[in-house]
């Protein structure tokens, strides 16, 4: 049986808007250029496509400057899709812009309803669990809620922590195949990887540790060569894909991605 954690005949993308100027950022790098977005955002939806998987390109949303980053919107799992409920309030209505598209595909969705807050780039589904790291965006509430709807599918949720000043817990980690994770040194030491195999992420090159594996390739942020050395090194196919602009509104490889195989 095919990995569900990264064996992939869907993905949905959004185009970026001229809005994304405006979209929200922890330190002001300056803001992205429109042009060389689009370009980087082609190439990446170009790389999910070599793979053989299906890919729904959104039309942007003014309305929402950081909607091209569709992963907070939404957990897509096998079973079910279930919207999030991000916890910045500019990209609350994000969730609900997103319904109906995968009301398309799995016929019902489920929603995260509230109080609490939670939004995609928290979430790393593994082969074992699905861990969830709390953060200034993701709380207890909506942790307890995502693990309350998750469980009856089949899935153990973990709760972790986001090292403080990172955004997302996927800022620092991602998935590179059944037992390895991705990650940054500080995260790593944090323990929450117990169990699996870490390739760590090279000094000074942190900001590379958002990767996707997505069927047979990593797509990889362009600009860390020490890193890309390590990947390399390990076996794994992988895509380079200009990055600069998305990173300047911290954005990394899965945020531009919804990617599922949904049953049936």
């Amino acid at each position: 049986m095919a990995p569900r954690s990264y064996t992939f005949s869907h993905a949905v993308t959004r185009r970026p808007s001229a809005a994304i100027v405006d979209g929200l950022r922890a330190v002001d790098l300056g803001a992205p250029d429109l042009a060389t977005f689009m370009q980087h955002h082609k190439d990446y939806v170009a790389a999910l496509k070599s793979t053989g998987a299906e890919v729904l390109e959104l039309a942007e949303l003014e309305a929402f400057p950081d909607s091209v980053f569709v992963e907070d919107a939404a957990l897509c799992l096998q079973q079910a899709a279930i919207l999030m409920r991000p916890g910045a309030p500019s990209r609350l209505d994000e969730a609900q812009q997103m319904r109906p598209v995968l009301e398309k595909i799995y016929g019902s969705v489920l929603a995260i309803e509230g109080p609490g807050t939670i939004e995609g780039g928290d979430i790393l589904v593994t082969e074992r669990e699905i861990l969830v790291g709390r953060s200034e965006r993701t709380g207890a509430a909506g942790i307890a809620e995502l693990e309350a709807q998750v469980t009856p599918l089949g899935y153990q949720l973990r709760e972790v922590h986001t090292p403080p000043g990172v955004l997302h817990f996927k800022t620092d980690c991602s998935l590179l195949d059944h037992t390895t994770i991705l990650a940054t040194a500080r995260l790593a030491a944090s323990g929450c990887f117990e169990g699996y195999d870490v390739i760590e992420t090279a000094d000074g090159e942190e900001a590379c540790a958002n990767a996707i594996r997505f069927n047979q390739i990593v797509l990889f942020p362009a600009g860390f060569p020490k890193t890309l050395a390590k990947l390399h090194a390990a076996g794994y196919s992988v895509v380079e894909i200009g990055n600069s602009e998305a990173a300047k509104l911290d954005g990394g490889m899965s945020c531009l991605s919804l990617r599922f195989s949904p049953q049936g």
